[in-house]
Parts: structure tokens; sequence; C-alpha cells
């Protein structure tokens, strides 16, 4: 065999032992990458569990806000009222 030939061969031999180590090593990068967005979207899942607890709560502390406000116009009512009522008699 002619020295360039064996020459040829050896680095072809590396070069394709070396691609793929290195198909491996990207495969193994890929594995934990697809791991890693589960995790996020796992984080994600959770992050939006609490926000909607959190909105919930804003909206019911909103109804009861609402509430009291009623009540407090209807009380004023009352109030203004009796106080119609006491300047008609005075």
């Amino acid at each position: 065999m002619d020295p360039v030939q064996l020459t040829i061969i050896i680095i072809s031999f590396i070069l394709t032992l070396l691609l793929v180590l290195l198909g491996v090593q990207v495969w193994y990068i890929f594995k934990e990458v697809r791991t890693s967005i589960i995790k996020v979207n796992t984080m994600l899942d959770d992050a939006k569990k609490v926000t909607g607890t959190v909105g919930d709560s804003v909206a019911s502390l909103s109804g009861v806000v609402s509430g009291i406000k009623a009540a407090l116009s209807v009380f004023k009512s009352f109030r203004n009222k009796t106080d119609d009522e006491g300047e008609k008699y005075v």
C-alpha cells in the first residue's frame, strides 16, 4: 500500500470515530435539553395555578369591596332620609 493511501484511511477512521463520538454527545445534550424544558414547563404550570389563585382572591376581594360600598350607600340613603324628615318637623 502506498503511504498516502494508508494516511487517508487512518485519517478517515479517526474522523469517523470523532463524528460518532460527537453525535453521541449531541444526543446527550438534546436529552438534557428535553428534561430541562419539561422542568420549565412544570414550573410554568405551577406559576399558572398560583396566579389563578391570586386572581380568584382579588376577584372575591373586589366582590367584598363592592358589597361594602352597596351597604354604605344604603346606610347613607337611610341617614339622608332621617335628616330630611328631621328638617320637615323642625
